[in-house]
């Protein structure tokens, strides 16, 4: 097995998990340091020249560039995880620094100020980053399907028992994701106006967990088996339904600064590369993925085993992943969340997937 050095920091304002790991560096004696010392005066005389003959020399070898990169992530993805701790990323080429967030919203809204590199989510958080600037989509993660939609389950206080009674009732969402739009679309369905609730916006799934516990809001859309499970032996609240039976399916993928991609599109190529190897080891090794889980994150090891057939990561580019994003960005733009339309094409950047990944992208420009 791979072992790797790895670093996993928890981004503000969530707690940092636990997993973290802490590098230690070694006590150096004198004499030892002394040596160092003598090699370096040593070397100093030597010219530039020696270094670049020794990188020209690596490239020639076949070795791959490594590329620095820090990723937005949530608790409960595996994915990255497993890039990490299976030397997947490493492999490629692939300094990896995992930057854990409360939300993949948390993780796109980091692009902003530079703390992250590249993060992934929903196409809401997606179109809603490149709409603010010079991002780029990168790659789609794959379309929910009709039983991966089931994981999103819509629980409310006891005292509500139909649709219709959510009328004027305090509703639950995640800020920056693509929830209100699922709200919006399920009262649509049983005559209630988005209008006609009070949206209440929380940072991540915990708080809204919390307020539903505290009666805090009627009611609120989570998703996974360790909330779903919670939820389902908490007293006073009930399932109601779940997304499958509602229009909306999610769409996922991948998205970084035009910047960043432009610098390093063979580094971006690898990047995505060792993504899809590490999407189909999970759903290949599902006992392993859950052994680690609950090491770095102590996620239930029957929950992850629960979530992973219905979360797989297969990366490519399709034309209805095209079709999901086209549908999302109409609502945000004819809902004043976009404040100007934008030419989607012009926000894809396919090239180093098409590299990385040449039979999984059939969409075409």
């Amino acid at each position: 097995m791979w072992r790797r050095l790895m670093k996993v920091v928890a981004a503000k304002p969530t707690n940092t998990f636990e997993g973290d790991v802490v590098v230690k560096k070694s006590w150096i004696s004198s004499s030892f340091l002394l040596l160092s010392l003598s090699v370096v005066i040593l070397l100093s005389g030597c010219s530039s020249k020696g270094d670049a003959s020794s990188s020209k020399d690596g490239a020639l070898n076949g070795k791959k560039e490594t590329l620095k990169i820090k990723i937005a992530d949530i608790n409960t993805n595996p994915t990255f995880r497993v890039a990490l701790d299976k030397g997947i990323f490493a492999k490629h080429g692939i300094d990896a620094e995992l930057v854990n967030f409360g939300s993949p919203a948390e993780g796109v809204n980091a692009l902003f100020i530079k703390q992250v590199d590249v993060a992934f989510g929903a196409d809401f958080p997606l179109l809603n980053a490149v709409s603010k600037g010079d991002y780029a989509i990168i790659a789609s993660a794959g379309l929910a399907t009709d039983e991966a939609s089931t994981e999103w389950k819509l629980f409310v206080q006891d005292d509500i028992k139909t649709a219709e009674e959510l009328k004027s009732k305090k509703l639950s969402f995640i800020r920056g994701t693509f929830i209100p739009y699922l709200w919006d679309e399920y009262l649509k369905e049983h005559n209630i106006a988005l209008s006609d609730v009070e949206l209440i916006g929380q940072g991540a799934f915990d708080e809204s967990y919390i307020a539903l516990k505290q009666g805090a809001v009627d009611g609120a859309w989570l998703y996974g088996s360790v909330l779903n499970d919670k939820l389902g032996a908490l007293a006073g609240v009930h399932e109601l339904t779940d997304m499958s039976k509602t229009t909306v399916r999610l769409g996922m993928g991948i998205v970084a600064g035009n910047d960043f991609v432009t610098k390093n599109p063979e580094g971006i190529a690898n990047f995505l590369a060792a993504v899809d190897e590490a999407g189909g080891y999970a759903q290949a090794h599902p006992d392993e993925v859950a052994d680690l889980m609950y090491e770095e994150v102590k996620q239930p090891k029957e929950s992850t085993i629960k979530d992973l057939p219905n979360n797989p990561w297969a990366l490519g580019f399709t034309q209805a992943a095209y079709d999901s994003l086209t549908k999302q960005k109409k609502y945000m733009v004819d809902n004043g969340i976009i404040e100007k339309d934008f030419d989607l094409d012009s926000k894809l950047n396919l090239e180093p997937l098409t590299k990385a990944l040449p039979e999984k992208v059939t969409y075409k420009k």
